[in-house]
């Protein structure tokens, strides 16, 4: 898959789950339930001690999902993810040699953003979307006026989404929401729930 499609690919359903456990194995069963309950895109964090094995092995076992690495920092941890079969590469802020690195190799990057300089800045380096973090800091609302005077921003808010906001956060003008453990989190039958419930909700939200 070429970038653009991959982008698209990860946002069609206008959100993806974060993954950040204890372990490789708690990380694996984590996305297996939310994947299972079919959501299609899954970040895992790389904060998650040995969470490249846990991208290698999910990759591997779940051909059609497309799987992707978090809180990448640099340009080492970036081909590493991409080596380990990472589909998206996420930062949780601006590193530009995690983008060259990402693009490369022929994956899309979304790095951190908080203010709209550093969203023009991202734009400039090439960002495939922005990840609007933390999202609990602002609101729909900010995305929104925002988006009026930078209408060309692909925006994935993260950090604070919620079931109860994602659909704001994507009537705002928002192309995907990440959501961590207001999603993941309860084990596999309240995610699988979770899932069902919201990918409704952000259907009805479009």
């Amino acid at each position: 898959m070429y970038r653009w499609e991959i982008v698209q690919a990860v946002t069609e359903q206008r959100v993806f789950g974060i993954v950040r456990t204890t372990g490789p194995e708690e990380a694996v069963a984590a996305a297996d339930a939310v994947l299972d309950a079919g959501l299609r895109a899954v970040e895992v964090a790389l904060t998650t001690p040995r969470a490249l094995a846990a991208v290698a092995r999910l990759t591997e076992r779940r051909p059609d999902a497309l799987i992707g690495a978090g809180t990448v920092l640099d340009g080492a941890a970036a081909r590493a993810a991409v080596e380990s079969g990472a589909r998206f590469l996420v930062s949780p802020s601006l590193h530009p040699d995690v983008i060259r690195t990402g693009h490369r190799y022929g994956v899309p990057v979304f790095p951190g953003v908080s203010t709209p300089t550093e969203i023009v800045r991202a734009l400039e380096e090439g960002a495939d979307a922005v990840k609007i973090f933390p999202a609990s800091t602002v609101s729909p609302s900010w995305l929104r006026d925002l988006r009026a005077a930078l209408p060309q921003v692909p925006a994935i808010p993260t950090g604070g989404v919620t079931l109860d906001n994602a659909p704001e956060w994507i009537a705002a003008g928002a192309v995907a929401c990440g959501m961590g453990s207001a999603l993941t989190s309860g084990g596999p039958r309240a995610a699988a729930d979770r899932v069902t419930t919201l990918l409704t909700r952000l259907a009805q939200a479009r």
